[in-house]
């Protein structure tokens, strides 16, 4: 009994543990939002933006909301920026730690399975050439796009892996190849393409960006992410299990192959939903799943959660960053998450007093 008891502290105290990290990832979210509402060109002082915020929170207390150019940069262009950054954050952090859980390998995501690459080459086809999967909702075009060859490539890279049964080895062959030949037709439209303005175009889309957030958009990118999130962490306990290898999965009863596809089907659906809008930003998905993992292990109950408030985070930070660099102009979000990403991965390389996996 007493052995048991020593477990239970041990697991009791761990879990608080992960807990806690959590909450503490989750108020530097907050103050991270507090300071990016604050900060921009031409931006209010934070004391306004709080009385716009809650005049239209709580119209029953009457409060002043100020100016109307201060109403109008807090609601309708720094607000659904920093909605943006958190869903987009969350959703391609869940992504590329359910994937790289499934899969049990740690440098795998989204776009290592080529579903950037084919979402830019569905936007450069209507940049670029004005070609479009549904023409009929105008402004929409590269929206839809974007959003059609995501899930076109993960459609792809099932096919090929079944070919030779589905592993988490073929998945990510296959994964590779696909982005790979859909680089290659974004190259080749580049190429082509009729103007300089059109490749400009495609070029600074692929570069990632939160300036054209909008709360329509957010309407529809919001319901998506949140319901890919929710059915990962139901798979949660089943990751735990295929992290110990498939044969051992399908002993305790888990069909790892289901989880698999179900999995990366949830993953793509959520990531090519994100960058539809917001263009390619990289990296949130590798490096918020590994740091997560540094600070409360491989449970994927607790590291789906803390990737989630972590990726929100570091793509909020990353933004505002963007956003303060180069005042009154921006920097495309995705070169300051590329910037981040890269030295994080050179410490994981050069470092070997961590593993990946514990």
């Amino acid at each position: 009994m007493s052995t048991a008891s020593e477990l239970k502290r041990i697991y009791a105290k761990g879990k608080n543990r992960k807990i806690f990290a959590i909450l503490s990832v989750f108020l530097v979210l907050l103050i991270a939002i507090v300071i990016s509402i604050s900060l921009g060109a031409g931006s209010p002082r934070f004391n306004e933006a709080t009385q716009v915020i809650l005049s239209k929170l709580f119209p029953f207390l009457e409060i002043n909301p100020g100016p109307q150019l201060t109403q109008t940069i807090i609601l309708e262009l720094r607000l659904p920026r920093i909605v943006l950054a958190i869903i987009a954050g969350a959703g391609l952090a869940a992504a590329g730690a359910a994937m790289q859980g499934v899969l049990r390998n740690p440098l795998v995501s989204p776009y290592i399975l080529g579903i950037s690459s084919a979402a830019g080459f569905g936007a450069a086809l209507a940049i670029a050439l004005g070609i479009g999967v549904v023409t009929q909702y105008g402004g929409y075009i590269v929206v839809a796009n974007a959003f059609l060859f995501s899930i076109l490539a993960m459609l792809m890279v099932y096919g090929i892996a079944r070919l030779r049964g589905i592993t988490p080895e073929s998945v990510i062959l296959a994964g590779v190849a696909v982005g790979y030949l859909f680089s290659a037709m974004l190259s080749l439209i580049q190429f082509i393409a009729p103007e300089h303005a059109a490749v400009r175009a495609v070029v600074f889309w692929l570069l990632g960006g939160l300036s054209t957030a909008t709360w329509e958009s957010m309407l529809v990118i919001l319901p998506i992410v949140l319901v890919a999130i929710a059915l990962m962490m139901r798979y949660s306990w089943d990751m735990n299990v295929m992290s110990l290898g498939e044969e051992v999965a399908m002993s305790i009863g888990v069909n790892s192959r289901q989880v698999l596809l179900i999995c990366m089907a949830l993953g793509t659906l959520a990531t090519a939903s994100i960058i539809a809008f917001t263009g390619v930003i990289g990296f949130i998905c590798l490096v918020s799943p590994h740091i997560a993992r540094m600070m409360i292990g491989s449970d994927h109950r607790f590291l789906l959660p803390c990737s989630i408030v972590l990726g929100s985070c570091l793509l909020l930070c990353s933004d505002t960053l963007a956003r303060l660099v180069l005042i009154p102009s921006e920097v495309p979000v995705g070169i300051v998450t590329s910037l981040i990403g890269v030295p994080f991965f050179l410490y994981l390389l050069l470092s070997r007093r961590r593993q990946f996996w514990h």
